[in-house]
């Protein structure tokens, strides 16, 4: 049983996390396959990363893409959207302790009253009873906080299971998943709870990204489209912490043709001392 639910988790984490970099994507305002702006991508690792994503994608192709299918027939939109809603707070303290960690206590009561109005008004979180009040959901990991405290996120990594990582995020998950509040006091995947929360966890993060999965067959180099969106979802998360607004080019002040035959004028010299 443990091993089917390793084998069922891995594929789900992995295919879950190439369609989420697709979503992070989307809120850059960049389109998804295109580098940050003024970004050098650093992957040293460029061969094992790209066979580490065709493994995964086969992996998710035979195993865990039909599993994920098959609970999107029998369960409606209403049901998945109830259990997104309460795997999402069960979220929310791990989320509490890096707005913590990130010196953020608006966030942090923010996040605190999320989980405790959610887990009782909205039964258990199945229900976002907290967003209707005004107190909206953000996400928050040690990766992120590390950013906030200007760790650069060194190479890139593909790795199976894991899916898209930098050095600083590998390093935010593990801390993330010794530090989770939410497995400290029900269990790991080794208890009966522990195991139901990553099960579900798992096919219902892969059944609710399966559009983005999909869209990734129309790219043109798949593995370049997951790295570019990763990196601009991870940029655009660690800015949310620090506050830091992208400078993008502006593509609509070209320059006119007087502008580019006239040569700029000589800025004033400064006397010496």
């Amino acid at each position: 049983m443990r091993l089917a639910l390793g084998i069922l988790a891995a594929g789900v984490l992995t295919s879950a996390a190439m369609a989420q970099t697709r979503a992070d994507a989307s809120n850059t305002n960049l389109p998804a396959g295109a580098e940050t702006v003024g970004t050098i991508v650093n992957d040293p690792f460029q061969a094992f990363n790209r066979a580490s994503y065709g493994f995964s994608m086969g992996l998710d192709r035979w195993v865990t893409g039909p599993i994920a299918h098959a609970y999107m027939a029998v369960a409606p939109d209403p049901v998945r959207d109830r259990v997104s809603a309460a795997v999402n707070n069960l979220g929310e303290p791990r989320t509490l302790l890096n707005d913590i960690a990130q010196g953020r206590p608006k966030r942090a009561g923010v996040t605190a009253s999320r989980f405790v109005i959610n887990s009782i008004a909205g039964m258990l979180g199945l229900f976002d009873v907290a967003t209707d009040l005004d107190l909206p959901q953000h996400r928050g990991d040690f990766g992120q906080t590390l950013g906030r405290y200007g760790v650069e996120p060194g190479a890139f990594l593909y790795i199976p299971v894991l899916g898209p990582l930098t050095v600083r995020e590998g390093a935010g998950r593990v801390v993330d998943i010794v530090t989770d509040p939410v497995t400290l006091v029900g269990g790991n995947f080794r208890t009966p709870f522990g195991a139901t929360r990553l099960g579900v966890t798992v096919v219902n993060k892969r059944a609710s990204l399966d559009p983005q999965i999909a869209a990734l067959e129309d790219a043109m180099d798949p593995y370049a489209t997951v790295r570019s969106a990763y990196l601009q979802g991870r940029a655009a998360l660690v800015r949310e912490a620090t506050g830091e607004v992208q400078a993008l080019p502006d593509f609509d002040d070209a320059p006119s043709a007087s502008s580019e035959s006239t040569p700029p004028a000589a800025a004033p010299s400064t006397p010496g001392p």
